[in-house]
């Protein structure tokens, strides 16, 4: 179940894949793996963003960092064994190891996002910035233990910098009410449409097995062991989250509703240069990416032109930065 969990969370999945199977094995150690090494100027920031390739919220991550030309290390986790992480408490990707003359952990997606906006914008040091989003114990509604982040959608700015990022009336509260969308509802349609059918749970793996940090012997047994088990477990996601019968419906709807809120008028929900909500709806699109989801989506949405604009800013932003 430590597999398949690693896998379904490489992806999306959220809930017991524990409870499905007992494990059959104990997987080898890995050494960590890094790549796109970037060196920086002396005394900047340095980056190191440990992530699951195919989970949307490190995707998410990514895509800020390469918008905004922050160069970073990647480690990708083994998503069994996590060996890559054992020196945090804290065991979910993304996090982000930061240098900007002390060394901080980042962790949660939304926390690493704000917290480095906020350090690039204003004057504060990270460690002061970090300071202001501290973690809190809640239980959820399985009556598990979680860790929670305050302000996680706030940049931390005085006026003036607040009026520098946020021109427009309601540009703040717009962004924020869009990014925390793409976490509390964009990215729970995702497991329930790549693993909607046989076929595709097993394409999902496939992906998954390809993209990630899997052994011989555990990418055998995640893709065809998991591909069942989370296609089974894809329906109670289906029920928990109240979606249609067929979740492509939710998907479909979900995109035009992103693409509403940008409007007629507005290449981005930022205007002509993508925000934070911009980034953070096209980071969790973007993992199901090369699957039959996103070909279904991209052909009965009106997601297309918005998704492709996304696509070049981040790619211009990555050549001139």
């Amino acid at each position: 179940p430590r597999l398949l969990l690693g896998a379904a969370l490489a992806l999306g999945g959220t809930v017991g894949v524990w409870q499905v199977l007992r494990r059959r094995f104990r997987a080898q150690p890995h050494l960590a793996e890094q790549a796109a090494a970037a060196q920086l100027p002396e005394g900047s920031l340095q980056l190191t963003l440990y992530q699951y390739k195919t989970c949307p919220f490190c995707s998410k991550v990514r895509a800020f960092l390469d918008y905004h030309g922050l160069p970073y290390e990647i480690v990708e986790v083994n998503p069994v064994m996590r060996k890559e992480i054992k020196f945090s408490t804290y065991r979910k990707v993304p996090i982000l190891l930061a240098s900007a003359g002390s060394d901080l952990q980042l962790n949660d997606s939304s926390v690493i996002i704000s917290a480095i906006k906020s350090y690039l914008v204003s004057r504060k040091s990270l460690e002061e910035i970090v300071s202001y989003y501290p973690a809190m114990k809640a239980v959820n509604e399985q009556g598990k233990e979680v860790t929670e982040f305050c302000n996680k959608y706030w940049l931390m700015l005085d006026e003036k910098e607040t009026l520098f990022v946020y021109p427009a009336k309601d540009a703040r509260a717009e962004e924020m009410k869009w990014r925390k969308w793409a976490d509390d509802w964009l990215v729970h349609l995702i497991s329930p449409n790549v693993y909607r059918t046989p076929g595709e749970a097993l394409a999902s793996f496939d992906y998954i097995v390809r993209e990630g940090k899997f052994g011989l012997l555990e990418g055998f047994f995640a893709k065809y062991v998991g591909a069942t088990a989370m296609f089974f477990i894809s329906k109670r996601l289906k029920k928990r989250h109240h979606l249609h019968d067929d979740v492509r419906d939710d998907l479909y709807a979900a995109a035009n509703d992103w693409v509403k809120a940008v409007g007629k008028h507005r290449m981005f929900m930022g205007g002509n240069q993508p925000n934070l909500a911009d980034l953070a709806v096209y980071g969790v699109l973007r993992v199901m990416e090369g699957l039959e989801a996103f070909d279904d989506m991209m052909a009965h949405t009106k997601i297309q032109p918005w998704y492709c604009q996304m696509e070049a800013a981040i790619r211009q932003a990555k050549a001139t930065k």
